[in-house]
């Protein structure tokens, strides 16, 4: 069973920028893909970005293309997301997801919830205008 836990998440104004991190514990997730999800309250859940389990294929919603960056360090079971020139629209609780890689098959695959086998329980990220 895969731990997930998220951090980093705070109150940032907009234009700012913050680093979430996610750290799996229980068992490896070097060979999972991860991606990173937002939920605004009375909203669902949104795809934000995602990486292979290599770390050399990175896949990001339209709206962050440019601003957020994914990473991965194996080494740490670590998952990054970067994200600079926050909105104040990006408010939301962010969660971290593993998936097995053989759930991805296609590209579109990463942006689709379903596919995850592991949550984390979020972080909170709140942008001010």
């Amino acid at each position: 069973q895969v731990q997930l836990v998220e951090s980093g998440g705070g109150l940032v104004q907009a234009g700012g920028s913050l680093r979430l991190s996610c750290t799996a514990s229980g068992h490896t997730v070097r060979s999972y893909a991860m991606g990173w999800f937002h939920q605004a309250p009375g909203k669902e859940r949104e795809f934000v970005a995602a990486v292979d389990w290599s770390g050399g294929g990175t896949y990001y919603a339209d709206s962050v293309k440019g601003r957020f960056t994914i990473s991965r360090d194996n080494a740490k079971n670590t998952v990054y997301l970067h994200m600079n020139s926050l909105k104040p629209e990006e408010t939301a609780v962010y969660y971290c997801a593993a998936g097995d890689p053989m759930g991805f098959p296609e590209y579109s695959d990463y942006s689709n919830p379903t596919r995850y086998d592991f949550w984390g329980r979020g972080t909170q990220v709140t942008v001010s205008s």
